[in-house]
C-alpha cells in the first residue's frame, strides 16, 4: 500500500528536532501545541510506528525516530526545491522555448535580443531553428515550434496568429563589372545543366539602369513568401522575371550575384559583403515580418517573456 504522509506532519516533525520544546515547535510552524500533537499521532497512525513515548512528562523519541526524521528532512527538502522551481516556471525564469526564424531575423534583426534573452535568462533552454517562412509556419502549425519570426503570409492559416514586428526593405542588385567576365558559370544544384552566361550587361562594365534591361534573376525558392514579393514587385517595375538559379540563404544568393550568375533582390541590412553588390534600385519592395504563434497554444510564461523581448526588440 502507498505511503500516505502528508508534508504538513513531516514539517511538524522536523520542527520538534530543531526545537527544545513542543510548544516552540508549534509556534515555529503556526499551529497550536494540541494541533501539533494530533499531527503526530496522525503520522504515527499511518506510518505504523510509534515516534515518541513517554518519560515522566518529557516525550522522547523512539528507536524509529531517526530513520523516519531522515525521510521528513530528504522529503521536505525536495519539496522545497520543487516549490522554488515551479516559482521560477511562472516567472518565466526556465523552461524551453522553441523558437524559429529566418536566417535574417537570426544573424541580423534580433541576434541582439537573443544575446541578452540568453544572458538574462540562462536556465532556459532555447532551442532556435533557422529556416525558410514557409516551413517555419508548417512546424509551427504541428505544434513542433512555439514562436516562429517569419515573413508575413499571404494568406490567413489557420491556427495561427501573428503580429507585426518589422519592415526589411529588399534592393535590386547586379553583380559589380570589375568581378564579371565573359565565361560562363555553373548554375547552382537543380536549376538545369549546361551553363549559365553572366547577367545581361554586366560583361562590359557597365550596368542597365532600366528595368527593362535587369536580369537574369538567382532568386529565393519558387512559394517562398519573399519570392511571391519580388516577383510582383519587378513586374509592376517593367522588369521580366527569369528565374536562372535559387536558394534560400541571402548570402547563397549573394556569392551568385557576384559570380555573374544573375541579378538579385536582396535584403542588404546585415548581409555581409553586401558593399561588393551595384545597388541598382535600394528598397524596391519591403516584406514584414511578423511574430507567429499557434492561437491555441496554452500559456507559458518563458514563452511569453522570449515573445515580449522580441517584440521590443523590433521597435
Amino acid at each position: 500500500m502507498a505511503l500516505q504522509v502528508s508534508t504538513q506532519q513531516l514539517e511538524y516533525l522536523v520542527a520538534i528536532a530543531r526545537c527544545d520544546r513542543w510548544a516552540d515547535a508549534a509556534a515555529e510552524v503556526g499551529v497550536s501545541p494540541s494541533a501539533l500533537s494530533q499531527g503526530i499521532a496522525e503520522l504515527e497512525r499511518r506510518l505504523g510506528v510509534a515516534l515518541f513515548e513517554r518519560d515522566g512528562r518529557r516525550r522522547v523519541p523512539t528507536a524509529d525516530h531517526a530513520e523516519v526524521l531522515r525521510y521528513a528532512e530528504a522529503t521536505l527538502a525536495a519539496t522545497h526545491d520543487l516549490e522554488r522551481w515551479l516559482a521560477a516556471r511562472r516567472e518565466g525564469a526556465t523552461g524551453v522555448v522553441r523558437l524559429g526564424m529566418i536566417d535574417a531575423a537570426a544573424t541580423h534583426h534580433f541576434r541582439d535580443v537573443l544575446r541578452r534573452h540568453r544572458r538574462h535568462r540562462p536556465e532556459v533552454d532555447l532551442r532556435l531553428a533557422v529556416s525558410p517562412s514557409r516551413d517555419l509556419l508548417d512546424r509551427l502549425a504541428r505544434a513542433e515550434l512555439d514562436l516562429a519570426v517569419c515573413v508575413e503570409p499571404a494568406e490567413v492559416r489557420e491556427g495561427i496568429t501573428w503580429d507585426p514586428l518589422l519592415d526589411d526593405p529588399l534592393s535590386v542588385v547586379a553583380p559589380p563589372p570589375s568581378g564579371t567576365g565573359s565565361s560562363s558559370v555553373a548554375p547552382a544544384s537543380g536549376t538545369g545543366s549546361g551553363s549559365v552566361a553572366p547577367a545581361s550587361g554586366t560583361g562590359s562594365g557597365s550596368v542597365a539602369r532600366s528595368p527593362a534591361g535587369w536580369g537574369p534573376w538567382v532568386s529565393f525558392p519558387s512559394g517562398s513568401h519573399t519570392r511571391e514579393l519580388v516577383a510582383d514587385a519587378l513586374r509592376s517595375a517593367g522588369a521580366s522575371f527569369h528565374v536562372v538559379a535559387e536558394s534560400h540563404q541571402p548570402e547563397v544568393l549573394r556569392e551568385m550575384v557576384l559570380l555573374g550568375v544573375g541579378w538579385s533582390v536582396l535584403p542588404l541590412r546585415g548581409l555581409d559583403g553586401a558593399g561588393e553588390l551595384d545597388v541598382v534600385r535600394p528598397d524596391l519592395v519591403a516584406r514584414r515580418l511578423v511574430l507567429a504563434r499557434r492561437s491555441a497554444a496554452p500559456d507559458d510564461a518563458a514563452v511569453e517573456e522570449l515573445a515580449a523581448a522580441l517584440r521590443g526588440g523590433a521597435r
